[in-house]
């Protein structure tokens, strides 16, 4: 960790970033991608229903939404990041190195259990940010016990250390782009 990571201690667990992306855009290459091309989350004991991810950055950008078991192989685009030039566009413009990036959707009346990720966070080097492409209103995401509303096109450090639990009542689906950056000096940048 750098010298520039001491004003971190003081975040909260949810951060707006100074980002405004293109919904519509996102949403397009989104629902581009056939049924049969979206991977059921590996963690089935975390949810119920419809959880699953398209990877676009991924181990050796081999197509799993999966992390690496030993946690040492590159992370690499995908092939299905070649199809998504608006995803391409909002990677560019947060600038910051990435591991894992993924589009994850949790289907109408599916829920993800209170959970908690671990070996992620600012203690590990690398941090989580959301950015919704497709909402609804009655889309409930719970972190530390309080819900966090996040609009289309906005993007949200997340602290997925703290528990956190999502429920989507429907109709349709709701779909983020989630994306690990680095924490590094462009990072760090985003805070101000």
């Amino acid at each position: 960790m750098n010298s520039s990571s001491s004003h971190v201690d003081k975040l909260p667990s949810r951060v707006k970033l100074p980002f405004a992306f293109d919904a519509e855009a996102l949403a397009r290459e989104a629902l581009a991608f056939d049924e049969s091309e979206w991977m059921r989350h590996f963690n089935t004991a975390y949810y119920e229903g419809d959880w699953s991810g398209l990877p676009l950055r991924s181990p050796h950008g081999r197509l799993t939404i999966a992390p690496d078991p030993a946690g040492t192989a590159p992370y690499e685009d995908t092939p299905y990041l070649e199809r998504c030039p608006a995803i391409r566009g909002v990677l560019a413009d947060i600038a910051c190195e990435t591991s894992s990036v993924r589009m994850l959707r949790l289907g109408a009346g599916a829920r993800i259990r209170e959970h908690q990720d671990y070996n992620i966070g600012f203690d590990y080097g690398f941090v989580r940010l959301h950015i919704p492409i497709i909402t609804g209103p009655g889309v409930e995401f719970m972190l530390g016990g309080e819900p966090l509303n996040m609009a289309p096109g906005e993007c949200w450090y997340v602290d997925v250390w703290k528990a956190h639990t999502v429920w989507n009542p429907g109709p349709g689906a709701r779909i983020h782009l989630v994306v690990d950056c680095f924490v590094n000096d462009a990072f760090l940048q985003m805070f101000g």
